[in-house]
C-alpha cells in the first residue's frame, strides 16, 4: 500500500489522523515522521507536523476489526452505567432490528438516535430563511479575517467571498501553509467560521450563514469520511463485529450517519459525550 502525508498541530494529532484514514489500530500503522511541528509563540509560528503513514503489510486485514471489538467491548460495558443513554436507536423503519433489543435478555447500553436528530436539526437549519447578504457585512467579515490572519503571522492570504446557491455567504481563503489554519480535523477552521458568523449577523437584521474553507478542505474532508464509513461497513458485515470510530465532532458524525443511512445491512448510531462522542456500526443481524 502506498504511504498517505499527514499533517497536524502535533505529532500525535497527525498519527491519530492518519490512524482514522487507514482505519487501523496503532499497532498496524507504520509511519516516517517528516517533520516533528512546533507549537510557536502563543500559536504564532506554528509549524505542523507532517508524517508519511501506510499500514502494515505483514498484519492480516482481520486483525484490524479483532482490535477494535477489543476496544468496542471496554466501551459497551463503560456505557452501560451512563444515565443520559436512555433512547434506542433503531426507528421504526428496521422492526427487526427493534424486536431484537426487546427480546435480549441482558441489559445494554441504550443509545440517543443522534441520526435522526441531527437529521431533523439540518432540516431545521435548511428552513431557516436567510437574509440577503449586505456589502457591509461581506466587508466586515473579510476585515475580520484578515485582521486573524495578521495576528497569526499569515499577511499573503487571499480572502475571496461569494454567495452561494444557498443564499449563504461563501469565504475561500488562499495561501502558503494553509494547513495551520485547518487544524486537526477542521477545528481551527471550524472555530474561525463559528467567529466570522457572529460578526455577520451583528453586522445586519436577518440571519446569515457564513462558510469558511481552503484548499477546498471540506468536499476532501467529506468524501474522506465517505469513504472510511463504506470501508468500515465492509468489514462489519465481512466479520460481523461492531466498530467503534475515533471520537467526531457532530457535522463529521453526521456525514458517516448519512453515508450509511441506505445499508441495510449496517445501522449506526453515536454514544460518548462531547467532544468525545464516537460513531459505532454495527451489523443488523436478520
Amino acid at each position: 500500500m502506498d504511504y498517505i502525508t499527514v499533517s497536524a498541530k502535533t505529532l500525535d494529532d497527525a498519527i491519530t489522523e492518519a490512524l482514522i484514514q487507514l482505519g487501523v489500530t496503532s499497532d498496524q500503522l507504520d509511519y516516517e515522521v517528516i517533520e516533528k511541528g512546533s507549537p510557536g509563540f502563543l500559536g504564532i509560528g506554528m509549524k505542523q507536523a507532517v508524517i508519511k503513514a501506510r499500514r502494515k503489510h505483514e498484519e492480516p486485514e482481520v486483525s484490524e476489526l479483532d482490535e477494535l471489538l477489543k476496544e468496542e467491548v471496554k466501551e459497551e460495558t463503560a456505557k452501560e452505567t451512563e444515565k443520559e443513554e436512555k433512547e434506542p436507536q433503531k426507528t421504526a423503519d428496521k422492526p427487526v432490528r427493534e424486536k431484537k433489543h426487546k427480546n435480549k435478555k441482558k441489559h445494554e447500553p441504550k443509545h440517543e438516535p443522534e441520526k435522526a436528530a441531527e437529521e431533523k436539526a439540518e432540516e431545521v437549519r435548511k428552513e431557516i430563511e436567510l437574509a440577503k447578504v449586505e456589502d457591509q457585512t461581506i466587508e466586515a467579515c473579510e476585515k475580520f479575517i484578515s485582521d486573524v490572519m495578521k495576528a497569526m503571522n499569515m499577511e499573503n492570504v487571499k480572502v475571496t467571498s461569494s454567495i452561494d446557491e444557498e443564499g449563504a455567504l461563501s469565504i475561500n481563503m488562499e495561501g502558503p501553509n494553509m494547513g495551520i489554519l485547518i487544524g486537526k480535523r477542521g477545528q481551527t477552521l471550524d472555530s474561525l467560521q463559528y467567529l466570522t458568523n457572529r460578526v455577520a449577523n451583528k453586522t445586519q437584521d436577518g440571519y446569515v450563514r457564513v462558510k469558511l474553507d481552503t484548499e477546498d478542505y471540506r468536499r476532501r474532508r467529506k468524501e474522506t469520511l465517505e469513504n472510511l464509513a463504506r470501508n468500515i461497513a465492509g468489514k462489519v458485515k465481512r466479520t460481523r463485529r461492531t466498530v467503534v470510530l475515533e471520537p467526531m465532532n457532530p457535522y463529521e458524525r453526521r456525514i458517516i450517519h448519512s453515508a450509511l443511512q441506505s445499508d441495510p445491512a449496517v445501522s449506526t448510531h453515536s454514544e460518548g459525550e462531547e467532544p468525545y462522542r464516537r460513531v459505532v456500526v454495527t451489523l443488523v443481524r436478520k
